[in-house]
């Protein structure tokens, strides 16, 4: 277990929501004594996340970009700064409203991500 990680380090790869993902701390892939997972992810422009739930609650702080976040019934803006709770066993997507401008966003899951918490809706 290392204590420092530079996000270099964490391989980028297609998540199943479709996201580009790097996965930086999880308990069940590195020993990190911790109940929560975290990544870092990226929607690239006029692009977004499949519809999926996880059995998790999720936390996304909005580095940069800005679009549309929808959970549930509810749908809003978000953009750089911004942080968005997503409950437990909700239907949600991020979508990016930018013709040129990525949206970089860190996720954190509590407790941590497990692929068979995740569902898919498409």
């Amino acid at each position: 277990m290392k204590n420092k990680i530079e996000l270099q380090e964490c391989p980028e790869f297609i998540a199943r929501d479709k996201t580009v993902l790097r996965e930086i701390l999880n308990p069940d892939k590195g020993g990190f004594p911790i109940g929560y997972s975290l990544a870092w992810f990226k929607v690239l422009p006029k692009q977004r996340s499949k519809k999926h739930s996880l059995e998790s609650s999720e936390v996304y702080f909005i580095i940069s970009g800005k679009g549309k976040m929808h959970i549930g019934k509810e749908e809003f803006e978000v953009k750089g700064n911004d942080t968005v709770f997503i409950p437990p066993n909700t239907i949600q997507y991020i979508e990016n409203l930018s013709n040129d401008e990525e949206i970089v966003a860190i996720c954190i899951v509590e407790p941590f991500w497990k692929k068979e918490d995740e569902k898919i809706y498409e």
